[in-house]
């Protein structure tokens, strides 16, 4: 039977409970467990597929095609577990399998409340992925703060999930902040106290408190709080501010954060080796020997979550490099209208993430243009894999009304277009192309050098695709058409030959980096990336 450690959040957000659950992953893989995470969001949308990045950040994309919170990235990120559509629960999901059950009669005529048939079926989630996923121990974080309306169903759901499984089968982490109030010089834990107590007031009693810091705890002040929140006082950890997110597994091994979990399980996992992830990662993140400077070109630069993989997969690729990565956030709307020459003074490499709507697309052309113009090593994903093929079409081709069917309907040269398929669809949500497909890479070419294979599976996100009616005229001028997939002729992957480093691909790579194992076209990016003078 799978063991379960419920991680909850209070005091404010932001606090970092996804990275604090990744974290706890690692190490529990490191004592040789098997582990998989669950995040419960509590918001009514079925999934982030249709939420705008502004309001959510990044949508991530496993494997099976599901359209999850960011934080599935960092379980990823972190771990070795295998996630899937089941991982993200949303509040959104719960109501309607709910409702959906009550109108077929599953219910038999009873009123369905939120007591029991909501808390049952949240319960019904978390443990089909126990079940389905046969690890050691299930890591569910809650998403929101304690007090929130929204999240109470999901914590009145682990509050009888501990009741039920009993001493040792299930335990709370709770994460919390020790604010510094700089014009009196103290460190408060009132906040702390507060939180606990509106987690007890539901039942819930924490075993262990996280606690959020910007400066060392006293041994004094965690024995206050360990007295007013009645946990031990091995349970008040310390989780200081960080440089660097994967600094975390080693600031909570520190604090002995697994063994004391591992007690309070009763777990038996001997001592590993953590050498490998300090060496590897942590030293070269924070000694780099080299140093890039990469301009990531997008329309929702400002929120630095909305391209979160990207910016993790470019790190990714600075440690397999023993390289610093500088990233450059270009508004493309900026690109739109005069020069652009300063925009990329001293810029190494250039990346045009996915996307959707027209707006910034033309600015985003034009960087195109320039990395290639200028021979500076070109990195397209999805929509920048699409806008490369529009640029090479009108400036290299010649074809002028060259454009993407999404921000011309009637396009002249309609180079990429909708699916027949997609011409039919009018819902908005889980109705792209999504998730893992295979693509066949062509011997020799830039991508194929990356994979060290001719066969890949890599994660997809998008509705429209390169037209095959102008495969002829683009690959006559010297496209080279890298990639497909070997079950739809669909091109995957476009390359121009006469360049340093142009490449750009439909599938999502960020999605398949790890820190200590970089992808491959982010890997090769930046290491041509740094032969730029």
């Amino acid at each position: 039977m799978s063991k379960f450690i419920f991680v909850t959040g209070g005091v404010v957000s932001s606090l970092g409970k996804g990275i604090a659950a990744a974290s706890i992953g690692k190490l529990l893989e490191t004592r040789g467990l098997h582990v998989t995470i669950i995040k419960c969001d509590p918001y009514l949308n079925v999934d982030p597929g249709t939420m705008n990045p502004y309001q959510h950040g990044e949508v991530y994309v496993t494997d099976d095609g599901a359209e999850t919170d960011l934080d599935l990235g960092h379980y990823e990120r972190f771990t070795n577990g295998i996630f899937t559509k089941d991982n993200n629960v949303t509040a959104g999901k719960i109501y309607y399998s709910v409702i959906t059950k009550e109108r077929k009669g599953d219910y038999l005529g009873k009123t369905v409340q939120i007591i029991p048939h909501i808390t049952d079926e949240i319960q019904h989630c978390i443990k089909k992925v126990a079940k389905n996923h046969d690890v050691d121990v299930v890591i569910v974080e809650i998403g929101g703060t304690v007090g929130d309306i929204e999240s109470l169903p999901f914590l009145e759901a682990i509050r009888q999930l501990r009741w039920e499984m009993g001493e040792h089968y299930a335990i709370n982490i709770h994460v919390t902040l020790l604010p510094y109030i700089k014009s009196c010089g103290e460190q408060k834990t009132k906040p702390t106290q507060h939180s606990v107590g509106r987690l007890r007031e539901i039942g819930i009693q924490p075993d262990i408190l996280l606690c959020r810091t910007e400066r060392p705890i006293s041994q004094e002040q965690r024995e206050k709080i360990a007295l007013f929140c009645n946990v031990d006082v091995e349970g008040v950890v310390e989780a200081p501010d960080v440089k660097h997110i994967y600094e975390v597994p080693s600031s909570f091994k520190k604090e002995n954060l697994d063994s004391l979990i591992l007690k309070k399980l009763n777990i038996k996992a001997p001592e590993r080796d953590f050498k490998a992830w300090e060496d590897y990662v942590v030293k070269r993140l924070r000694h780099p020997k080299k140093e890039a400077t990469i301009a990531v070109v997008g329309k929702y630069i400002l929120l630095p979550d909305a391209y979160k993989s990207i910016y993790e997969a470019l790190g990714h690729a600075g440690i397999a490099n023993d390289a610093r990565i500088n990233i450059v956030k270009v508004d493309s709307e900026d690109l739109e209208k005069g020069k652009i020459d300063r925009f990329f003074k001293n810029v190494q490499g250039v990346l045009v993430p996915g996307g959707f709507g027209h707006r910034g697309i033309e600015g985003k052309i034009r960087a195109i243009r320039f990395a290639r113009e200028n021979d500076i090593p070109y990195f397209g994903i999805c929509l920048g894999m699409q806008l490369a093929t529009v640029e090479f079409a009108r400036n290299i081709c010649g074809l002028k009304g060259a454009n993407s069917t999404e921000f011309e309907k009637n396009a002249k040269d309609p180079v990429i277009s909708l699916l027949a398929e997609q011409h039919q669809i009018t819902d908005m949500g889980a109705t792209m192309r999504l998730g893992a497909y295979p693509c066949r890479l062509v011997k020799d070419t830039r991508v194929q050098v990356a994979y060290k294979k001719e066969d890949i599976l890599e994660r997809h996100r998008h509705r429209y695709e390169f037209n095959n009616a102008y495969r002829e005229v683009l690959t006559s001028k010297g496209l080279v058409i890298s990639g497909v997939n070997p079950e739809r002729d669909l091109v995957e992957v476009v390359e121009v030959r006469k360049h340093r480093w142009f490449l750009g691909c439909q599938f999502h790579p960020e999605f398949r980096s790890k820190p200590d194992k970089p992808h491959p076209l982010f890997r090769d990016f930046i290491a041509v990336a740094l032969t730029v003078k």
